[in-house]
Parts: structure tokens; sequence; C-alpha cells
């Protein structure tokens, strides 16, 4: 097979052929830039020559009741998801399942309990006429085929994947330039809320500016002010950020962004940022020299949603999905967004991100559509100006004639509407409705 992914750097001139299941093995977090975790990962192969096309991941459901269904759904998304992009069919798939052993469990036991995954995802694949022509279970540091019955090959017991660093893949990988990340593991605990005195201190903050914030959202008479007073603390903030950069983007980083956001700031910005529009107006900070402060700003938002403010980070993670996406992070925009689902599994923005990752659509349609909704608010900004004081600018605009926000539990507020026009209609990856494992990705 060969491994050809312009996306992630490795383009014609870097074109590397893997021939057996342990080159796919190890192929593996250079495809999708980081180690995964308890995932499903689908590539779509194509041509004679195999080469390597769309693929999705996804985490595994706990329950394997819910497999079946999943299994339905990802071959669609795969295989049909590409016939509705225009392009070429699969001719075949090659497929991951990743989960670590539990402590002392033995690796060859999660093997086990995934062939059934395995096999609900072969079968889904075959009944769309596409074969998986390879199926690896990693786990424990070593993969297993279900696919090849060679001992000699495939042993029992398992193969130990080859030593970081050191595979073709990596050797090809480490002259494109393109590097590994880190594990799934890593990357989502940059994400993940504070924890100790700093989360209990935030937690009561958030409780002090829920009571504040969430009545005038839930005011239509209020709701415009709040909108405005979000978006101006949003960019004085962006300007902090981008005004004291840290020594480097590891996640010593971190500490350094958490140190610029106070307490009530950050609790403002996550009540206010649960309002649509507002959180529309944010997303327009997604290139140029706005990117990289906004995606370390709604990082920090998303570590401050502690306690009973779970929920609430669906809306800065699907923040940090979108800058990613847009700046060509895909692998880190595809974790935050499943970080999103994960606290919000009916998150419509997320959702519909998700879905356009997934689809490998090309994120210039929705920067173009915020960029143009940008011109617009700005010139009303201007217009209301020369008016006078009296005629309100900001994210409110249009508001008159919408509906109020929903609430959710605990006074959250859920706004009508999706999000951005560009992916309103697009068609989002079904999920099972009972959710008991990762969220897709």
């Amino acid at each position: 097979m060969t491994h050809r992914d312009e996306t992630a750097g490795l383009g014609a001139a870097h074109e590397i052929t893997l021939r057996s299941p342990g080159e796919l093995a190890d192929a593996l977090p250079y495809m999708v830039g980081f180690h995964p975790h308890d995932a499903i990962v689908m590539v779509a192969v194509h041509g004679s020559r195999g080469r390597f096309g769309g693929r999705v991941r996804v985490g595994i459901p706990r329950a394997s009741a819910d497999w079946e269904e999943l299994a339905g759904h990802l071959a669609d998304a795969l295989v049909r998801g590409a016939e509705r992009r225009g392009g070429p069919r699969p001719d075949g798939i090659v497929l991951y399942l990743c989960r670590e052993p539990a402590e002392g469990e033995p690796a060859r036991l999660v093997r086990d309990r995934l062939r059934p995954l395995a096999q609900a995802l072969r079968l889904a694949c075959g009944a769309l006429d596409v074969p998986v022509m390879e199926a690896l279970c990693v786990s424990g540091g070593r993969y297993w085929s279900y696919v090849c019955p060679e001992p000699a090959c495939c042993p029992p017991e398992g193969t130990p994947l080859a030593l970081s660093g050191t595979s073709v893949m990596a050797a090809r990988a480490t002259y494109a330039g393109i590097r590994v990340r880190g594990t799934q593991r890593e990357l989502e605990t940059r994400l993940k809320p504070l924890r100790g005195p700093s989360a209990v201190a935030q937690s009561q903050v958030l409780d002090q500016e829920a009571a504040a914030l969430t009545p005038a959202l839930l005011d239509p008479a209020a709701r415009a002010g709040t909108g405005r007073a979000t978006v101006a603390l949003a960019a004085a903030l962006l300007r902090r950020f981008a005004q004291a950069p840290p020594a480097d983007t590891g996640p010593a980083s971190d500490d350094w962004d958490d140190a610029l956001l106070d307490h009530h700031e950050a609790a403002r910005l996550i009540i206010g940022l649960q309002d649509r529009e507002t959180r529309d107006v944010a997303a327009e900070w997604m290139e140029g020299p706005e990117a990289a402060p906004a995606l370390r700003l709604w990082r920090a938002l998303a570590r401050r949603c502690v306690a009973g403010y779970a929920e609430h980070a669906a809306a800065p993670l699907s923040l940090v999905g979108w800058v990613a996406w847009s700046t060509g992070d895909e692998p880190y925009a595809r974790i935050a967004l499943s970080l999103a689902l994960r606290a919000d599994p009916r998150y419509r923005f997320a959702e519909l991100l998700h879905h356009a990752c997934n689809e490998q659509l090309d994120p210039e349609s929705l920067r173009e559509c915020l960029r143009e909704e940008r011109r617009r608010r700005e010139a009303a900004e201007r217009a209301a100006s020369a008016d006078g004081p009296g005629a309100p600018p900001g994210p409110a605009r249009h508001r008159a004639r919408r509906g109020a926000p929903r609430t959710g539990p605990g006074g959250r507020v859920r706004p009508p509407g999706t999000g951005p026009s560009a992916l309103r209609g697009a068609r989002p990856v079904r999920r099972p409705r009972k959710r008991t494992g990762g969220a897709a990705s």
C-alpha cells in the first residue's frame, strides 16, 4: 500500500510504500498526527497501488451493544462521504482499533474483546461492497491482525511495535518535517478542567457570574448589551494574549496562559459564549495574527469549565476546534471537537464542524462566510456610530426577529440556531443515542 498524505505534508515527493501489517501499524500516528487512544481509525484506500485517502476517527463505545449501529454509521461516513464530496469511491479500507489494557491486564485480552467490533466494521463495509483489507488491534505496545491467519506473520502473542522514531514512516516523516505530537491523552489533558484550589475558586466565581448574566441572556432587552460586553471582553483578552506570547507552545505554556486570565474574566466569557451569536462573532478570530492568541484564549477558557460547568466547555472547545481546523491543524481540531461533543453531545456547532472535518471539507467556505459576517457587522457598527449612541452595534443584530434562547440544566443558555450559515444544512454523522464511549472526533 502507498501512503501519500498531502494534508500532512507528505506529497508525491514523499511517497511511502507500506508492505506489511507491522508497517501499517507503525504508520498510524503519522497519519493522524498523534498516538490515538481508545479509538477506531478507518482509512480509505484507492486504486491498484493502495493510495490512502479520507479517514474517520471516533472513540470506542464502552457498551458493545452500540458497536453494530456505530459500525454502519462509520462505513457510511467513509464510503458514501467520499461520493458526496464528488471524490472516488474507496476500493478498500484499513481499520485500526486502539485501546490500552487496564493495569495488569494482558493486551491480548483487549484484542479478544474488540474482535466483535472489528467483525461488525468489516461486515458494515462489506455491505457497501468495500472490503476491509487489513484490520489491526493496537494495544500495550503490540499489534495483532484480525485478517492475517499466519502465525509466522502475526503470532498469537502479538508483534511489538517499532521503537518510536525507528520505522520507515518515521524516517520519511522526519525528512518531510512532520512530527508526532505525543499521545491523544497528552493532547486532551491540555483541554481538561483545572483541579485543586484554583478549580474550587473558579467554580465559586462561575456561580456568581452565572447568577448575574443568565437572566440577561434570557431577557431580549438585555441580551444585546450582554453580547456586546462579552465580545469587548474577549477582544481585550485577545490583545493581552497577543502581547504576551509564551516562550514555547508545549504544555508549560498553559500555566503561562492561565496566569493571564483571572477567574471573573474567565467566568464572564464562559457564560457569555453560551449565546450562539456571541460565539459566532468570537469564531471570526480564526486566521492571520489573531488565530494563535485566540486558540490560546479558548483553550484556557476550556480549562476553566470546572465542576458543574463541564457542559459549558462545549463552546470554547468548539472554538478551539474551529481555529485549529481553520489554520490547518486538523488532528488537533478533531481532538478538541471530540471533547466538545463529550461535554455536550447535542452541541450543534461542534457536531457540524466535526462532520466537516471527517468529510475533509475545505474550511475556506466557512472562513469566507465569517469574513462576510464580520464586514457586515463592522459596517453596521460604523453606521450606528454615525447615527448616534442610541443605535446598538455588536453581535445582537437581527435578534429582535429571533426567539429567546432556551435553557438547559442548571440554567445554561441554549440559544436557537446552529451556527454560521456556511455549515447550516450540512448533515452530521449520526451516532448511537446511547453514548457510553468517547465522542467522535
